[in-house]
């Protein structure tokens, strides 16, 4: 982004792929420019279905942003005080936000395009994509992708006895759960419906509305 666009509110069009596994699991997704960095954190997090139950950080040109926690990480720039705008990327130019630092979910993210404002559509909105991100704390990329063909069986409908011979050593509860997970399943509409129950922070510590307040957030 151009320096004199800088302070313009403008739409980046970012491309985030989930690193380390295969099939790609991948978000496209049109994100205001006066959004901060914290708020991308809660779009990513809508957009790839996470629960939020674990720290996070983006490293961006070397410079580590993040949320501080008791406990755990602390950063020199408060991400709720920092718009993408500001930072003025340049398109293609890359970035990361891990998620999770036992299961160490990478993402990388690009700077497709700088679009201008439609206001027929509602922002932050996802416009491509395609698989779920895996469950939480299944282990991290290598152990999904281990167990990625068990989860697929497990989602696609079939009955526990005729994959007895798959989830003998699955309980009860991990089965529930891997029963409505599917790594091929992509959902736009619901997570654009997440996405527009998304209350998010404005740098100026009111509360402003991306979307149609009546919608709901679903996971």
């Amino acid at each position: 982004m151009a320096k004199n666009e800088a302070s313009e509110r403008v739409i980046l069009q970012l491309r985030a792929v989930l690193r380390g596994v295969s099939p790609l699991i991948w978000r496209r997704l049109l994100v205001p420019s006066d959004a901060s960095i914290a708020q991308l954190h809660e779009i990513l997090q809508v957009a790839f279905g996470w629960e939020d139950m674990h720290l996070h950080r983006f490293d961006i040109r070397g410079r580590e942003y993040g949320l501080d926690r008791e406990g755990g990480l602390f950063f020199d720039t408060d991400a709720r005080k920092v718009r993408n705008g500001e930072l003025q990327l340049r398109r293609m130019e890359r970035f990361t936000y891990e998620y999770d630092f036992g299961d160490s979910w990478i993402h990388d993210i690009r700077i497709e395009a700088t679009l201008p404002i439609d206001p027929a559509k509602h922002y932050p909105v996802c416009v491509a994509g395609k698989c779920s991100a895996p469950p939480e704390d299944c282990g991290g990329p290598g152990v999904f992708m281990e167990n990625r063909w068990r989860y697929k069986a497990m989602g696609s409908g079939e009955s526990r006895e005729e994959l007895e011979n798959l989830i003998d050593d699955v309980d009860e509860d991990e089965w529930e759960i891997a029963r409505q997970y599917n790594p091929d399943r992509f959902d736009r509409r619901a997570i654009n419906r997440a996405l527009a129950a998304l209350e998010l922070r404005s740098p100026g510590g009111s509360y402003h509305e991306i979307h149609d307040p009546s919608s709901h957030r679903s996971r």
